[in-house]
Order: structure tokens, then C-alpha cells, then sequence
């Protein structure tokens, strides 16, 4: 049997253990880019095989990579967006190869469209417990919002780097909004330290 290749997370090994920013994993990547024409996806989804069009429920073909694990919405105005990938790499790699595929069908891709990071989707751990209700009042209501009858964890904005990060009473993190990696280790430093000035960590848990 075969075993299959892991790829290391972004992070590996840049922190010491017991940093917050060591448990740090990308879970996904959002990224955008284009070709500038109009395509026929009735016939994209009759020639690529392992997309799904159903415009009735959704306006695009989605195409899914195995390799690297993603998928590319791909719509009629000519818009890619690319989804599933945990890497930046990940991302440029699904694009390219979906603009590779396009080119193998006959529809003109120019040499090399510009891919934008939309969004990066970042989970983390501060190994301890945390007490949301204090939590919503010392970091103030402004920025906060803590509805635990509707959602379990408490979503806090930053305004540098724009971010929205959620806590959770287990201590669990998830930082959304990001552009580039460095964001998740800012945003995680903010935290830790905010959390630190009112007192606010609990007692530390293994990870």
C-alpha cells in the first residue's frame, strides 16, 4: 500500500510549542480570477467530466480537483473562484490547471490571468478554556457580538489586520477574513494579549 504524502502545515515548526500561532492550520482558501468572455457552461458541464450544473440551485458549474483537493466555480461571465484549497500553492495550482483544462477545450485563456486571495479560513488553539461571557463584556460591545442561544461561539472583529475571529468556550479559534497567512499569527498575538491584560486565560489544557 501505498502511503499517501502529507503535506506539512504553513506553519510547521516556525513556532515553539505552547505559542498559539504552533497550533495554527489553514483549512481554506478562497481566491478569484477570470478569463474575460462568456462561456457556455451547458456545454462545459457535457465535456469536463466531474462537474456538477444545476442552475436552478446555483448559478455555476462547480469543478472539482482531486489533485490538489479543490474546487473551481467556474461561471458564465467568464468569473473562477476557487475554494477547498488549504494552501496558497493549493489555490494557483487548482487555477492553473482548470485554466489548462479550458485551453484543452478550445476556450481562450490569456497567458496568465491574475489570481486574488479572497479570504483564508485559519483554525487554531489556545489551549485553555475560555469564559465568552467575560470575554463579551472586557473587550467591549463595540466590536463583539455574543448571541449563545443562536451561534456557541463569540465573534470578535479586528480592525488591524481586518479580521473576524471566533472564540469558542473550548479555547478553539477560527480567523476569517484573511489575505495572506501572516493575519491568522497577528490576529492570534492580539488575542492572547488582550485575553492576558483582563485576566482571561483559564487554565492551560494539553493540545
Amino acid at each position: 500500500m501505498v502511503k499517501k504524502e502529507v503535506k506539512p502545515p504553513y506553519w510547521n515548526g516556525k513556532f515553539p510549542k505552547g505559542d498559539a500561532k504552533a497550533t495554527l492550520k489553514i483549512e481554506n482558501v478562497v481566491a478569484s480570477t477570470g478569463i474575460d468572455q462568456e462561456l457556455n457552461l451547458e456545454a462545459l458541464a457535457a465535456d469536463l467530466p466531474g462537474t456538477e450544473y444545476d442552475p436552478d440551485r446555483f448559478p455555476g458549474l462547480v469543478y472539482r480537483l482531486l489533485k490538489p483537493k479543490a474546487a473551481c466555480l467556474i461561471f458564465r461571465s467568464g468569473k473562477i473562484v476557487s475554494t477547498g484549497a488549504q494552501s496558497i500553492e493549493d489555490v494557483h495550482a487548482a487555477v492553473e490547471l482548470t485554466f489548462e483544462t479550458l485551453r484543452e477545450l478550445g476556450i481562450e485563456v490569456p497567458g496568465s490571468p491574475e489570481i486574488k486571495v479572497q479570504n483564508i479560513v485559519t483554525s487554531g488553539d489556545l489551549a485553555h478554556p475560555l469564559n465568552l461571557n467575560a470575554i463579551a463584556i472586557s473587550f467591549g460591545l463595540e466590536n463583539i457580538e455574543y448571541e449563545p442561544e443562536q451561534f456557541p461561539g463569540l465573534v470578535y472583529r479586528l480592525k488591524e489586520p481586518k479580521v473576524v475571529v471566533l472564540l469558542f468556550g473550548s479555547g478553539k479559534v477560527v480567523i476569517t477574513g484573511g489575505k495572506f497567512p501572516e493575519n491568522a499569527e497577528e490576529a492570534i498575538d492580539k488575542i492572547v494579549s488582550k485575553l492576558t491584560e483582563y485576566a482571561l486565560l483559564g487554565k492551560v489544557q494539553e493540545v
